[in-house]
């Protein structure tokens, strides 16, 4: 964390120097401090293409040029979703009505004049895990329905304070505990590039939705890898930010969630375009005093100086690498080699140890607080999943579990220390190819071959609690791969900046997915 407070105009500008995305970015916020009255000296310009298609950063401020209405993008994106969503089933519940509503309301808004948010007018989606006042939050249960939410979520309410205008709730597995979004409640959730293929979890719904052009900015959350995993899945960027970041806190919750699950999850944005995941993480990050646990860090820390050395991590020598991810590691790195850093492979500090760490503590934690409960109402494919994650796990009495948590803080301070001279990690979001949509049901076998052998290097970073970015870096036989960028803790800035060099020179592959979708 920076020593000194960084005001907002600053951040702005120190994080807008790697990319013109981030740019537009800063040109959008620094907009929204003036008077809502358009500038009758400039002619309202309006980006290229249909209005679903535009990013967050451009519908900002095509909205408040006055290029476009509120209504206008909330309808473009209306009729995408009913164009595209009943066959991916991503949006779960439909908000068209209150959306329409709420964009009427901003257009009058700033007809009026005076300060607009940030994403004014903006349609986003909310992941349905989380509390949206008046409604169930469901959580792919369906034994939830009683579970009414009195009030907005921390996330879902600096969201509406910003004037973004959440137009649906995107599918989530039962209870968010899988890697593959399905449930009995709302069913299965395709992945937009390919239905044999899964969208990922838990926040598939989040990234198959945001990637199809259903909302320019999706809410999602991580505890396990339930944003990374999706946007590489769906070929999509979001980050997972150090924990605290974003505030956290459902009302309708029957009880407080136990310490190291609340450490260790983080919400956060997926979008099509970096620029747009660094304003939504702006938005989202603004403080809420019901999360003890938020943290008033500045968004933009100290500079490294240049050239920046990035650790391109070694895989170690138990996974199995397929070829077209080293391919898409080694172009990942060639982009931000070309951007001026300088990439070195080496080993990063015991990634299977943390990953371990994960499993033990997050594992026994849920046997303690929530099996019993969770095992009563959740279907036969949680079960299967549940069990092959569980039985990776090593079972935990007190003083071993006490010696799991404090082996937590080693493994940080040794993460801490590497970024002292590789101030940013370069590594897989999974070595192998994407797995089929059920592929955790298949048998407990299957479950940790996905989850230690495939996946090791997104769900190991939780425990750490430190931010980590994917950006799609290519696409191979018709799918999507993308790579993580971890930095250190409170660094979000340092992770974005490169996921934007590399979408830079990679291009945003969500505009080959529409194409494909026509």
């Amino acid at each position: 964390m920076a020593k000194k407070t960084v005001t907002k105009k600053k951040v702005v500008k120190k994080a807008s120097r790697h990319t013109a995305a981030a740019k537009s970015a800063k040109k959008a916020t620094k907009t929204t401090v003036k008077k809502a009255a358009p500038d009758k000296a400039a002619k309202p310009r309006r980006p290229k293409g249909q209005i679903w298609q535009w990013s967050a950063v451009e519908t900002a401020a095509a909205i408040r040029s006055g290029a476009v209405s509120a209504v206008e993008a909330v309808e473009s994106h209306l009729e995408r979703m009913r164009a595209v969503n009943p066959k991916l089933n991503a949006v779960v519940v439909d908000l068209s009505e209150e959306a329409l509503a709420a964009a009427h309301a901003a257009d009058k808004q700033r007809a009026k004049g005076g300060e607009l948010g940030l994403l004014h007018g903006v349609p986003v989606t909310v992941k349905e895990n989380v509390d949206y006042e008046g409604r169930p939050n469901f959580n792919g249960v369906p034994a939830n329905k009683d579970l009414i939410a009195p009030s907005d979520s921390p996330v879902v309410r600096n969201l509406k304070k910003a004037g973004a205008i959440v137009i649906g709730l995107t599918n989530t597995p039962e209870f968010s505990f899988r890697g593959f979004t399905d449930n009995p409640l709302h069913g299965l959730t395709l992945n937009p590039w390919d239905p044999d293929i899964t969208c990922g979890g838990s926040s598939g719904g989040a990234g198959a939705a945001v990637a199809a052009g259903i909302g320019t900015i999706a809410h999602g959350n991580d505890i396990g890898g339930s944003l990374r995993w999706p946007a590489h899945c769906n070929g999509v960027a979001t980050i997972k930010p150090t924990q605290g970041r974003i505030p956290a806190f459902n009302q309708s919750a029957t009880s407080e969630r136990p310490m190291l699950a609340h450490l260790m999850s983080a919400q956060g944005p997926l979008a099509r375009h970096v620029g747009d995941v660094r304003l939504a993480l702006e938005v989202m990050s603004q403080r809420d005093p019901r999360d003890p646990w938020w943290v008033p860090a500045p968004l933009v820390g100290p500079k490294p100086k240049g050239p920046i050395k990035v650790a391109l991590a070694k895989i170690p020598e138990d996974m199995d690498v397929d070829p077209q991810v080293a391919a898409a590691l080694r172009q990942a790195a060639d982009h931000l080699e070309r951007s001026g850093y300088r990439v070195s492979e080496v080993e990063v500090p015991d990634i299977s140890g943390v990953w371990q760490t994960w499993c033990d503590i997050i594992t026994n934690e849920t046997v303690v607080m929530q099996e019993e409960a969770m095992l009563k109402v959740t279907s036969e494919d949680f079960h299967k999943a549940w069990g092959g994650m569980k039985a990776k796990a090593d079972v935990l009495d007190l003083k071993a579990w006490m010696r799991a948590t404090a082996a937590r803080n080693g493994h940080i301070r040794a993460w801490q220390l590497f970024f002292e001279e590789y101030p940013v990690v370069l590594a897989p979001t999974t070595v192998k190819p994407t797995p089929g949509p059920r592929e955790d049901t298949v048998s407990a076998e299957r479950v940790q071959e996905i989850f230690w052998g495939e996946i090791r290097f997104i769900s190991a970073i939780n425990v750490l609690g430190l931010p980590g970015a994917v950006v799609p870096v290519a696409v191979h036989d018709g799918k999507p791969i993308g790579v993580q960028l971890i930095a250190g803790r409170y660094r979000e800035d340092l992770a974005l900046d490169a996921a934007a060099a590399i979408e830079k020179r990679a291009g945003v592959l969500a505009h080959q997915l529409w194409e494909r979708m026509g």
